[in-house]
């Protein structure tokens, strides 16, 4: 039976497309290769008990919650978000140390408390700066389709004005380093870069806006784990009736001339009048009628090791471990040079560690706690081998046993290095992000929900507009729905 619409891959941003196409109509069927849905939004499981391997910060819940308003699904199947205070603890070489929390409020008091009032008066004026940012660029270049040159130039005063406010001239640390002069502000600041695998050398300061997401609208856990919102999603998607074919991989695209014409898969041949890509363009290297696969000229993203080790709760329960905490190195600026210049994991890298019971109020182990952590480091290249996740693993505990936040005895359970994560998701090279958005032009150049060169071909997901992590990722989905629904209107 030929469907309305294929759509391949369970990540966020294909879940979202399926649920919504569904709804709206249309027969769909999703293709994932994998035996579970949520893509880089992952799970493991130690002694039988859920682990999140993914994201581990939810912003932007809204719009997630506006897929399920829109399918209909009950509160009682949905998530719940969590408001965490205090959040974020930054911990740096000085014997620094700042508390970030829920409440905007009580994050000035904390900052000017660790770090003098000057601090405190730099975070407010730069949050202000980063909220005039989303608000200009939120409506124009992330909740509405990919934007265009061409249309910018005839979209008038208000989207000129728009491009005007965002400040996409300057670079992300240039436009950090004219308010705050705090070098510990400068390197939390310079962090959220980081947020979509970019360069704050580089990216431009548009990239400030994430300040804005996180701290001012809020940065929250999910009850239960990331995973809670993957399987809302999950359930969204069976209550509009999309079909799931679960363990089967698409090999290739078939076309008949530009226009898409369906999947070859392990199971064999499904055609459809439409395909929505939810998953690395590189895999299909050889299915493009062009011959070369949309966005791949771009840097990649940065890619990471993550290790999660279980932490002994006794004797020591450890009060003062935040839900989020991430130890700064020397020298913050060089982690982006090792990176980016040197292809390298860097020598003393930031590490973050998420205490994923307190964050997303879960009850793991009765005697350990889940310490999930990670740090970044450059995607795959032909020309450079990374060393293995173990090896990366120890050096973290390392760091984290003289931060006291482990002890040698505590267990290391789970790990994965850029070549692993390449491997689970092939075309990825290992970016956790896609293209990286390392110039002015990166909003220009990110792969557009409805590929122009093939008809019925769209994409869903963090590699494509609007970017990468959860609720990007759905709004992508939700863009190559409409994506779909207008071509068809459009006939």
């Amino acid at each position: 039976m030929t469907s309305d619409v294929i759509v391949v891959g369970g990540g966020v941003g294909g879940l979202t497309a399926a649920a919504l196409l569904t709804h709206r109509g249309l027969r769909v069927r999703l293709v994932e290769a994998g035996s579970r849905l949520g893509g880089k939004a992952g799970t493991t499981y130690v002694d039988g008990v859920p682990l999140d391997t993914g994201p581990s910060v939810l912003t932007l819940p809204h719009v997630i919650e506006a897929v399920f308003d829109e399918v209909g699904l009950p509160k009682s199947e949905r998530f719940e978000v969590i408001e965490l205070s205090p959040s974020f603890r930054y911990v740096f070489p000085s014997g620094a140390e700042v508390l970030f929390h829920h409440e905007l409020g009580e994050t000035f008091a904390s900052v000017e408390s660790s770090l003098g009032a000057r601090a405190r008066a730099e975070l407010e004026d730069y949050l202000s700066y980063s909220r005039q940012i989303w608000e200009a660029a939120a409506p124009h270049f992330v909740m509405g389709p990919a934007p265009e040159v061409s249309r910018l130039l005839r979209g008038g005063p208000r989207i000129w004005g728009a491009v005007r406010q965002i400040d996409a001239l300057r670079t992300l640390r240039s436009a950090i380093k004219s308010r705050v002069k705090t070098p510990e502000l400068v390197s939390i600041l310079e962090r959220y870069a980081t947020y979509n695998g970019s360069d704050a050398r580089t990216a431009p300061a548009t990239l400030g806006c994430i300040a804005h997401v996180e701290l001012g609208l809020g940065g929250f856990g999910v009850r239960g784990g990331l995973r809670a919102v993957v399987s809302a999603l999950e359930r969204a998607l069976q209550r509009a009736g999309a079909q799931i074919e679960l363990a089967t991989k698409v090999t290739g695209l078939l076309f008949s001339g530009r226009r898409v014409r369906g999947v070859e898969t392990t199971r064999g041949t499904f055609l459809a009048e439409s395909v929505v890509l939810g998953a690395d363009l590189g895999q299909w290297q050889g299915s493009f009628p062009s011959g070369k696969v949309p966005g791949s000229g771009e840097t990649a993203s940065m890619s990471g090791y993550n290790a999660i080790f279980l932490r002994s709760k006794a004797p020591d329960p450890m009060p003062r471990l935040a839900p989020h905490t991430v130890f700064f190195p020397e020298n913050y600026e060089k982690e982006f040079a090792d990176i980016f210049d040197e292809g390298r994991v860097p020598e003393e890298p930031t590490i973050y560690v998420c205490a994923q019971d307190r964050c997303h109020k879960t009850q793991s182990f009765p005697d350990r706690e889940p310490l999930f952590t990670m740090v970044n480091a450059p995607a795959l290249s032909s020309s450079r081998s990374l060393p293995g996740a173990e090896a990366i693993a120890e050096r973290i505990r390392e760091r984290l046993v003289t931060a006291k936040l482990l002890s040698a005895e505590d267990e290391l359970v789970w790990s994965r290095s850029p070549s692993d994560l390449a491997r689970e998701f092939p075309g990825s090279g290992g970016a956790l992000y896609g293209p990286a958005s390392n110039s002015m032009m990166s909003a220009f150049r990110r792969v557009p929900n409805r590929l122009p060169d093939c008809d019925g071909l769209y994409v869903a997901s963090g590699s494509a507009h609007p970017g990468g992590g959860v609720p990007l990722a759905v709004q992508s989905g939700r863009l190559a729905a409409d994506c779909v629904i207008q071509e068809r209107t459009m006939g």
